[in-house]
């Protein structure tokens, strides 16, 4: 008993110390690497003498909002359905989501937009190419993906909500944000890979970090508190709110980093379709499915959003609207009736407690996705594409690539992202440890659960920089070394 307050008082020190080392780490970083783009800073646009009215602020950040909006308020509202985690899932979306876009924005730059020793930000990439600090072709956005990286750690959070507490969610932000920037570079720029809406680089690999995740962290303990699962009305209520937010800026979701012009009005359009499409099809299987006829929330508020992980990967290709509908209609169906038949075998055979259903919502689609991308890239022609090929597929234009080697790539693009995302699940799994009593409390109104000892939470955050620290360091110096 006469370590019991020791430990207490252990355990309160955890998160304050945690991001009080964090920001400092972080703010340190800003400090010697981080500087403004040319788009952004003041000497540098008026030297190349441009109006005001050209600076790309102006065209991306209305898209830059709508993204924004979904990561703090879609992802957060709609996992509040579970009765018992309403303010941990609004509460620490919003700690993981604020950390994630500091620590993105660092590993991002260190991968794609590395130059003279910094790294240059804005809301979009620098476009001008006779800039000295224009980055290449595939550098993506700044603030837009940052936003992007976070929606992954969210996603992830989605497959182990109530079971980890604050401090044990930064640590996985901190691992899994590496192998985001990591992935994404190999992907985009190693491989060449189109993904505008994420398909693979964000819903993939954020819904199969979280399983393995999951499935490293089960406990047969966590059976006995399986009631805290529940929801009831007014959480049903609130999560629809997120519902509606994720829903209506999907489109700007998938297009915000595309090229302007009509590659980004083909992203919304699809996206846009693919999206009525996938609720359609999720109220109709609910039904069908659901006892006596009756709809569940669990379906609506998830699987009609399935329709804008689908066609992520190839939003801004020549889908056409029918096959936008038909994509949209076949992931409302597949995540419907994941959530019906495969969540409930998930956890009884592979024992991965799914918490949110990411799986059925991001993991099934977003492969959907991908291999819908493999379907159209490989269908891609000049006369279909016209002058717009440059734009969309760059490599096929210059005829260096070939339409079935491109599709070859974007399915080894899709095996690349299942490997990181596994591999870096299994490792933040055994770099924490949950509570053997059952699932935590609502820590954001209870007091916090009780979760990582003092050492073993020390230990966590050493061994994480020993993994990746290095790799990081190697990086700055030479990006080549992959």
């Amino acid at each position: 008993m006469a370590g019991s307050p020791r430990r207490t008082a252990g355990r309160r020190l955890q998160l304050p110390l945690l991001c009080l080392l964090l920001q400092g780490a972080t703010a340190i970083l800003f400090a010697v690497f981080v500087r403004y783009n040319h788009e952004t800073d003041a000497a540098l646009w008026h030297w190349h003498n441009h109006s005001n009215a050209d600076n790309e602020f102006y065209f991306r950040y209305p898209s830059f909002q709508d993204v924004h909006t979904m990561i703090f308020v879609g992802f957060g509202f709609l996992m509040v359905f579970l009765q018992r985690y309403g303010f941990s899932s609004v509460g620490f979306t919003f700690l993981s989501a604020a950390f994630a876009l500091q620590w993105s924005t660092l590993v991002q730059g260190f991968f794609h937009s590395f130059h003279h020793g910094h790294i240059y930000v804005g809301v979009e990439r620098a476009a001008l190419a006779s800039s000295p600090l224009s980055p290449s072709p595939s550098q993506p956005p700044s603030m837009i993906n940052a936003d992007f990286c976070a929606g992954a750690v969210l996603i992830s959070f989605g497959a182990i909500l109530g079971k980890t507490g604050p401090a044990q969610l930064l640590l996985m932000a901190l691992l899994e944000v590496v192998l985001f920037g990591l992935n994404e570079f190999v992907l985009l720029s190693l491989l060449r890979v189109k993904d505008a809406g994420g398909s693979m680089t964000i819903h993939a690999f954020g819904a199969y970090f979280g399983l393995v995740l999951s499935r490293v962290l089960y406990r047969p303990q966590l059976e006995k508190s399986k009631h805290r699962q529940g929801s009831v009305y007014h959480s049903d209520l609130f999560a629809m709110i997120g519902t509606i937010f994720l829903w209506i800026f999907w489109p700007s979701f998938n297009s915000a980093p595309t090229a302007l012009g009509d590659g980004q009005h083909r992203s919304a359009l699809n996206t846009y379709y693919s999206l009525t499409a996938s609720t359609l099809s999720t109220f109709a299987l609910s039904a069908l499915v659901g006892r006596d006829g009756r709809l569940d929330m669990v379906h609506i508020q998830n699987a009609a959003l399935a329709g804008g992980v689908v066609v992520g990967t190839s939003a801004e290709m020549m889908l056409t609207p029918f096959g936008a509908l038909v994509a949209g209609f076949l992931a409302g169906t597949v995540s419907t009736l994941g959530y019906k038949f495969f969540t409930p075998t998930l956890e009884s055979k592979l024992k991965v407690q799914d918490t949110c259903g990411v799986h059925n919502l991001h993991g099934m689609p977003g492969v959907l996705g991908a291999l819908l991308g493999v379907l159209v890239a490989g269908l891609a022609t000049h006369e279909a594409y016209g002058d717009g090929l440059e734009s969309v597929f760059p490599l096929l234009a210059k005829g260096q690539r070939s339409a079935t080697s491109q599709a070859m790539h974007q399915l080894f693009g899709l095996f690349v992202t299942l490997i990181f995302a596994s591999v870096g699940g299994s490792l933040g799994g055994h770099l924490q440890v949950v509570p053997r009593r059952g699932w935590t409390r609502d820590a954001c109104s209870e007091g916090g659960p009780l979760s990582l000892s003092g050492l073993d939470f020390w230990s966590s955050l050493g061994l994480l920089w020993m993994v990746f620290g290095r790799s990081l360091g190697r990086t700055q110096a030479d990006p080549s070394w992959l």
